[in-house]
C-alpha cells in the first residue's frame, strides 16, 4: 500500500541567490559563496547541535519549493550538462523536477552561531535559492562517504570556467562588496548562467541574475563573461 509522509521544514537558508537562475549546478562550485542556515523552533534547541562544531561539512536535505509540484510523474528530464537537449531518465540527474523534490547538497560549515538561545550555522558552497526550507542536515563522513573510485556517468569532470571581467561602471556599482563577495561572483558568473544551450554561444543579450543584494547585469563573450552593470536589490 502506498504511504505519503509529511516533512517538517526545520530551518530557511539565507543565501546569496535571489532567484534560481544563476544558482550553481551543483554545491561545492562557488566555494566563497556564504549562507547563513536558520532554524526554526523547536529545532533551534542547542542542543541539538552538540558535537557539530567536529564536522567540516555536512549534508543538506531540502525541497525545491521554486519548483511546482507535478501532477504526474515525469520519468525523463534535460540536464543543462547535456546542453538542455538530451533527456535521461529523472533518476539518472540531480534535476530539481523529481517526485518529492527533495534535493541534496554537500556544504562546507564555517561556523556555528548562537544567539538568544537559537542556533544559525554559517555554511560555504551552498547552491540554493535564498529562502529555500531545509528539512534535515547530516553530517558528511570522510571515511564512509567518499568513493574515489565512483564513476560519474555523464558528469564526469567540472564545468568549463569562462574569464570574468568588469567594465568600470560595473567595478563602481559592486564597490561595497567584501574581497570574499567578489571572489565569490566571479565563481558562479565564470560557470555562464545562461540557458545551458546558449553557453557555446556569444550573444548580444545582457541577462540579469539576483546576486549578492545586487541585481547584476552580464553579457557572453566567446570565453568570457562580461559584468556591464550591477544595481542593489533587497534578498
Amino acid at each position: 500500500m502506498e504511504q505519503s509522509f509529511t516533512l517538517p521544514v526545520i530551518a530557511h537558508i539565507k543565501s546569496p541567490y535571489g532567484q534560481k537562475f544563476a544558482v550553481p549546478r551543483q554545491s561545492g562550485l562557488a566555494p566563497d559563496a556564504l549562507s547563513v542556515i536558520r532554524f526554526v523552533p523547536p529545532y533551534s534547541d542547542p542542543r541539538a547541535f552538540w558535537g557539530l562544531e567536529g564536522f567540516s561539512h555536512l549534508y543538506l536535505l531540502f525541497i525545491f519549493d521554486k519548483v511546482p509540484a507535478e501532477s504526474s510523474f515525469r520519468p525523463q528530464v534535460r540536464p543543462p550538462r547535456l546542453g538542455g537537449n538530451q533527456y535521461v531518465g529523472v533518476f539518472a540527474s540531480r534535476s530539481p523536477f523529481r517526485p518529492a523534490r527533495l534535493g541534496l547538497s554537500v556544504v562546507r560549515l564555517e561556523r556555528i552561531e548562537q544567539q538568544a538561545g537559537e542556533v544559525s550555522l554559517v555554511v560555504a558552497g551552498a547552491d540554493l535559492v535564498d529562502g529555500t526550507p531545509i528539512v534535515d542536515i547530516k553530517p558528511y563522513i570522510p571515511f564512509t562517504d567518499s568513493v574515489p573510485e565512483a564513476k560519474g556517468g555523464f558528469a564526469t569532470q567540472p564545468p568549463a570556467l569562462k574569464q570574468v571581467e568588469f567594465t568600470q561602471q560595473a567595478l563602481l556599482d559592486l564597490k561595497d562588496l567584501t574581497e570574499r563577495e567578489q571572489r565569490a561572483l566571479v565563481q558562479i558568473l565564470a560557470q555562464d548562467p545562461r540557458p545551458a544551450y546558449k553557453t557555446q554561444e556569444r550573444d548580444d543579450k545582457v541577462y540579469f541574475a539576483l546576486l549578492l543584494g545586487y541585481n547584476i547585469g552580464f553579457k557572453a563573450e566567446n570565453q568570457r563573461i562580461v559584468v556591464v552593470e550591477a544595481h542593489k536589490h533587497a534578498l
